[in-house]
């Protein structure tokens, strides 16, 4: 006997992620990577402050998600038993994005191809961890995770708009400006739609 039929959005978000097999994940994965590698693309996105945030970031944690997708079963049991409930993980993920909000990293990222590559593959590992450990995490942790990253991303939002100094030395005040009204927006939108989805679960 068939179940009463899912709402239209459930049924379109359960087609794609049908289609979304691991193999195409990770093609997915390297075609992104391909083009981040891209000198003109690189230098694109590292020429403005928000964009270098706001925009390559997110992308290098999106491949690192989509990497994953490839891990057998016996290398992601391994990988749970250090991450229980997640919290490695995250702990680990969370180190990563404070760090490189620092405005110094930022500036020697441009000008040092080895910590160029080292915050990249940071990035990437981030981006493994967020995505191996939020549904081991269940609400709790995660609200415990988001509870800390979003109020440090607003805070340094805001100490970006209301510097009167050049925080980073490779980019213009008004460029500053922008990018810490994207943080501060970004930080409340991702709580919005946790908020969101907790309020959907609970119901």
């Amino acid at each position: 006997m068939n179940g009463p039929p899912l709402p239209r959005w459930r049924a379109l978000v359960a087609a794609f992620a049908s289609r979304c097999t691991p193999r195409r994940q990770m093609l997915l994965a390297v075609a992104v990577l391909a083009l981040l590698l891209v000198p003109a693309l690189r230098q694109w996105l590292t020429a403005s402050m928000w964009r270098h945030m706001v925009l390559q970031f997110p992308l290098w944690l999106v491949v690192g998600a989509l990497l994953v997708a490839g891990l057998s079963p016996a290398a992601r049991s391994r990988i749970a038993r250090w991450n229980a409930y997640g919290i490695s993980g995250l702990v680990g993920a969370g180190t990563v994005l404070a760090v490189l909000m620092v405005p110094r990293v930022l500036d020697l990222a441009l000008v040092s191809a080895p910590l160029e590559a080292a915050k990249c593959t940071a990035l990437l590992l981030a981006g493994a961890a967020l995505r191996l450990s939020w549904k081991a995490a269940g609400l709790l942790v995660q609200g415990f995770f988001l509870g800390n990253m979003l109020p440090m991303t607003a805070v340094v939002g805001q100490l970006y708009i209301d510097s009167p100094l050049r925080l980073c030395n490779a980019y213009l005040l008004d460029d500053q400006a922008r990018l810490g009204a994207w943080l501060v927006t970004a930080a409340a939108l991702l709580a919005l739609g946790w908020l969101a989805q907790v309020a959907r679960r609970m119901s």
